[in-house]
């Protein structure tokens, strides 16, 4: 269950086994964590894109070791970045073998394209040795399978098929340091593998929907699919796929678990839609708020702090927040956790919401 000031999201967490990927442990008892990708050549500028998405907030980041330059760079990478770091790995096994030596913290291999029983084997045997944990990333788009079978049998039932056969491998190498990943580019077919594969294995879930595009349609289909998930209790680690910044996959993925309470990290602004009764620019109002807090949110306590335009329900419908203002004619009432505090001119709303959430003594307050 997580709870939130004013409510109470009720969300059972899935009990699995635990895996530590470097400092970061996933389970059921430990905070959803957040990853995301490098997108740049392995080999050359790699090192800046990580320590921009630890800057960022990302807790876990995988590079692409595509081949031996790649794996050259992985050492240096190693050495000039902190952050848990997975090696993605397809088609040669050998890569995943010497990426081990380098110091990774994770393996990421594809079920699809690295699958001869020996060589999984040895990379089992290799990671068994440094306490290396395996991700099974499964992906749609690159099952073993025959158009047979994708033509009568459902996506989601192929993945599942794909992941399970693929620990069974593992675990006959007495490996068991496994986490699991089945992604779709169909928000549909992803979720039902999860949900099916929950009912199946005990071990953790790094959730995504793969290759979802940019801007709002990939955050529309990445937030309702992990988004869906998670309130089932379902995941403990994520990755927004986006065509796009990393940073931007790290942003979109601290405000889906964010909104459902599972994590607090910034400042939250809600704001009301408006109607005909709003009498104030609240769309300005909110972005100059937003501005403000971007700039000195590390100094901010992750309060939720409302913006309302219109003074019949404000107070009411933002109950919970710790700060909040609900809007009438050049004028606001100022409120704290639903509790009217005094009134406050259309010019001062902006410079009074800052105030009141960065000053120590309201800072303690809201704790």
């Amino acid at each position: 269950m997580v709870e939130g000031r004013g409510t109470k999201i009720m969300i059972k967490r899935r009990k699995t086994k635990t895996v530590k990927i470097g400092s970061v442990k996933m389970g059921g008892r430990y905070p959803v964590s957040i990853q995301s990708m490098t997108k740049t050549d392995t080999a050359s500028g790699a090192i800046r894109q990580i320590n921009a998405l630890e800057k960022a907030g990302c807790e876990i980041v995988r590079v692409a070791v595509k081949d031996m330059s790649a794996l050259s760079a992985l050492k240096k990478i190693r050495a000039k970045t902190n952050i848990p770091l997975v090696a993605d790995i397809h088609f040669n096994y050998r890569l995943g073998l010497e990426a081990i030596a380098c110091g990774v913290d994770c393996l990421r291999l594809n079920p699809g394209n690295i699958y001869r029983r020996e060589e999984v084997r040895r990379i089992a045997q290799a990671a068994g040795k440094r306490r290396i944990p395996i991700r099974v990333g499964v992906n749609s788009g690159s099952l073993r399978t025959t158009n047979y079978e994708l033509r009568t049998i459902k996506i989601e039932t192929l993945m599942v098929k794909a992941a399970l056969d693929y620990i069974k491998m593992l675990e006959s190498f007495d490996f068991y340091d496994i986490i699991v990943s089945m992604k779709a580019s169909d928000v549909s077919a992803t979720i039902n593998a999860y949900r099916k594969m929950s009912r199946l294995s005990s071990y953790p879930f790094h959730l995504g929907v793969t290759a979802t595009g940019s801007g709002r349609e990939g955050l529309i289909k990445s937030a309702i699919g992990i988004g869906s998930l998670l309130l089932e209790g379902i995941g403990d680690t994520v990755r927004v796929s986006l065509t796009g910044s990393p940073q931007e996959e790290v942003k979109a993925a601290k405000e889906i678990l964010q909104a459902l309470g599972l994590r607090r990290f910034d400042p939250e602004i809600i704001a009301c839609p408006t109607c005909g009764r709003c009498q104030v620019d609240l769309l300005r109002i909110v972005k100059d708020v937003n501005d403000k807090l971007n700039t000195i949110k590390a100094e901010v306590r992750p309060a939720k702090v409302a913006i309302m335009g219109c003074e019949v329900n404000g107070p009411g419908e933002a109950r919970d927040a710790d700060i909040g203002v609900a809007c009438g004619k050049r004028s606001a009432v100022l409120f704290e956790r639903g509790k009217v505090i005094r009134r406050i001119k259309e010019s001062q709303i902006v410079d009074t919401v800052i105030r009141e959430i960065t000053s120590k003594e309201r800072e303690d307050a809201l704790v």
